[in-house]
């Protein structure tokens, strides 16, 4: 009875400590992107997802290791070892390639002492094959079973790991099955909370996604220019930067709506929306464009005077005024009024841009439509 307590308890004590440490990496990295998004530092999510994976377990493992390093007893946290090296390679789907992967295991050997072993090199080259395979089998998901083949592959690496370190440390046979079941148990655990957390994580930015995105257009809404704005304005004020904004809508839509129905209506938004769309990315990705209202689109351009959008302005302009929109039999052909104007030095608020770029549309409308008005 002693001898079960003894062993489950710190098997359990494990088992918290490695959900531990993948939840707080989990909110460091949810919280360091964040920060960089709102930053506007330009580094895609996987470069940092590699990064950021790379170094946290690095550090997670030398510091656990540090402790343990010449004593008779450092193998004690293989398999917290081996199951960061999972994570890894695995859930963070993280590409090493050998000429970075094989000196950080030899500093690790040299760190651990134990170059001059043999048992410790095959261990290493069944390490690197651990992850190449399990990094291997995430690119490469074709079946609708995935954790049988994650799961046959961390079993049989850990058992291949593990008997090089009972040769190592002459560990009897009662020590290697247990851990080696101790490992295919964190194995499993891992699988069902890191697919928990990411699954949740998916949801979320879905929701996100379909709260910032116009359900038609599928281009950005309101609720993301509000957004975009507050942010644009604030970093273009304080640092004297250019910006401009476009509004523009799509003249006598209601006519359209009226004659050939609503859901060519809809057809008509979404052909508009969709070349104007191509054409902001073929010229500038980072101008921004959004539907905030019925038939009304906004542009923003960050860093942009008013001389600097004409070309994006009027190729949207002659676009859309040239666009033949077909539905069934029926040819549609529309027009569009424009404001523009860029930021100024009394502009306060946001809202100070807002208006006067809807006060210069209003001017186009009024003025017999199909023109831009520009100040």
């Amino acid at each position: 009875m002693t001898w079960y307590v003894w062993h489950v308890s710190p098997f359990i004590t494990s088992i918290f400590f490695i959900l531990g440490v993948f939840t707080l990496y989990q909110v460091l990295y949810d919280w360091i992107k964040s920060l960089l998004h709102i930053k506007k530092i330009n580094l895609s999510d996987n470069v940092f997802n590699s990064w950021f994976g790379v170094l946290y377990m690095l550090v997670f493992i030398f510091s656990m290791q540090a402790s343990l390093v010449g004593r008779s007893i450092s193998w004690e946290f293989m398999n917290f070892q081996i199951i960061a090296l999972v994570f890894c390679a695995y859930f963070l789907n993280i590409r090493l390639p050998y000429y970075f992967f094989v000196p950080i295991v030899l500093v690790y050997m040299v760190f651990n002492d134990s170059i001059g072993y043999w048992q410790s090199w095959c261990h290493a080259f069944s390490l690197m094959s651990a992850y190449w395979t399990m990094n291997y089998l995430r690119r490469h998901e074709t079946n609708n079973h995935p954790f049988i083949n994650y799961i046959l592959a961390g079993t049989f690496f850990g058992s291949l790991m593990w008997f090089f370190v009972k040769l190592k440390f002459s560990l009897t046979w009662s020590t290697f099955f247990q851990e080696w079941f101790y490992l295919i148990i964190f194995e499993i655990l891992l699988y069902s909370y890191v697919t928990m957390i990411l699954r949740d994580s998916e949801i979320k930015l879905h929701l996100l996604d379909f709260a910032n995105h116009d359900a038609l257009t599928k281009i950005e809404n309101y609720a993301a220019y509000t957004s975009e704005m507050k942010y644009l304005f604030s970093a273009s004020t304080h640092n004297r930067l250019n910006m401009s904004m476009m509004m523009f809508d799509i003249d006598h839509f209601k006519q359209v709506n009226d004659t050939y129905g609503h859901l060519a209506g809809d057809k008509v938004l979404q052909q508009v929306a969709e070349v104007v769309q191509t054409i902001i990315a073929a010229n500038d990705p980072k101008v921004k464009f959004y539907r905030t209202g019925g038939e009304e689109f906004n542009v923003l351009f960050p860093g942009y005077d008013l001389k600097s959008t004409e070309l994006i302005v009027n190729e949207i302009f002659s676009a859309i005024n040239h666009l033949d929109i077909v539905i069934g039999d029926k040819h549609i052909k529309i027009s569009i009024s424009m404001g523009v104007s860029q930021i100024s030095k009394k502009d306060e608020v946001p809202n100070d841009l807002y208006k006067r770029v809807d006060n210069n549309l209003y001017h186009s409308k009024e003025n017999g439509r199909m023109q831009i008005t520009v100040n």
